[in-house]
């Protein structure tokens, strides 16, 4: 009886050496690719390129069109609510910014072409939308949370990484950072 006890305890142990190990593996995994993907400002901006849904000069815009140039880059979402209030701040700043180098490209992260459509035409946006249907832009970013929005800089370093909605204030300030020097 004893001895059956004895086998028990140790069969009971090596389970929880393996499991702890397991787990110490997977975390290990994990903070060690976060550390890989994770943006930060000083940075260079990774190029993407994605079909986009309102511009009629392209079928799709790559962040490098855009080179020399200050970008904004703002990861949003119909079904975001801070990401609806913040568009019509983008759009003023659009129409203010766009003579003076610095564009603003927004990645949507929606499923559905035509919500993003109908949302457009709701709110009168003008400045370039990408699609990004199946996530990959936004796993190359590493954004978790939305809105996301990513300054570069003329030279394609990230100048700053807001995670959160902007006010108008600081995203003309953000936008005015940008502005390459005439």
């Amino acid at each position: 009886m004893a001895d059956k006890k004895k086998k028990r305890l140790i069969f009971r142990s090596i389970i929880l050496v393996v499991l702890a190990i397991a787990v110490g593996f997977a975390l290990y995994s994990s903070f060690t690719d976060g550390e890989k993907a994770v943006l930060k400002e000083g940075d260079t901006a990774p190029n993407f390129k994605l079909k986009t849904v309102n511009h009629e000069t392209a079928d799709a815009l790559a962040l490098s069109d855009f080179k020399g140039k200050g970008v904004m880059v703002n990861f949003w979402a119909t079904y975001c609510e801070p990401c609806k209030e913040e568009m019509p701040y983008m759009e003023e700043l659009y129409k203010k910014y766009k003579d003076k180098d610095v564009e603003i490209l927004a990645v949507n992260l929606d499923q559905s072409e035509l919500v993003v459509k109908r949302f457009l035409n709701e709110y009168g946006i003008t400045f370039p939308i990408v699609h990004d249907k199946k996530g990959q832009v936004m796993g190359e970013y590493g954004v978790g949370y939305l809105p996301a929005s990513y300054f570069i800089n003329p030279d394609g370093t990230i100048e700053k990484k807001i995670i959160g909605p902007l006010t108008l204030d600081r995203l003309e300030g953000y936008l005015q950072d940008i502005t390459p020097e005439s």
